[in-house]
């Protein structure tokens, strides 16, 4: 990656729609040719939460700038508030509900630059 690719002014960036929210990728393969990573911003509406999934070929981590949610991780649920980061190990399955009247914004990162999903069920919030 050349000095010039290393920057990137993020305006206007397209977001992925989904029913219960939405997704904007900063950084990874398609945006940032050469990165080793991708970070995204999601955010999740209030009651809503996404679909169980797994990111079979990396790492994530979650970190919750505002709002709240319960987050199931494998077996386990945990409660983030801003400030809260969570690490989500590869192949494990998770989701986040958002648990508060506002909805929820967080960082997630990841370890690859081409983050896969295995979604483990339909897209809709339950």
């Amino acid at each position: 990656m050349n000095t010039h690719d290393k920057v990137r002014k993020i305006i206007d960036e397209p977001m992925q729609h989904l029913s219960w929210g939405h997704l904007s990728w900063l950084v990874g393969a398609k945006q940032m040719p050469g990165a080793e990573q991708t970070m995204g911003v999601v955010t999740i509406y209030p009651g809503k939460r996404n679909a169980l999934h797994k990111h079979p070929n990396c790492e994530e981590l979650l970190y919750v700038v505002s709002g709240e949610c319960d987050h199931k991780l494998g077996d386990e649920i945990f409660h983030l508030t801003p400030g809260s980061v969570i690490c989500i190990p590869r192949g494990v399955p998770h989701w986040a509900r958002c648990t508060s009247a506002e909805s929820l914004v967080a960082v997630i990162s990841f370890s690859s630059p081409d983050r896969q999903t295995d979604t483990l069920e339909g897209d809709e919030a339950s």
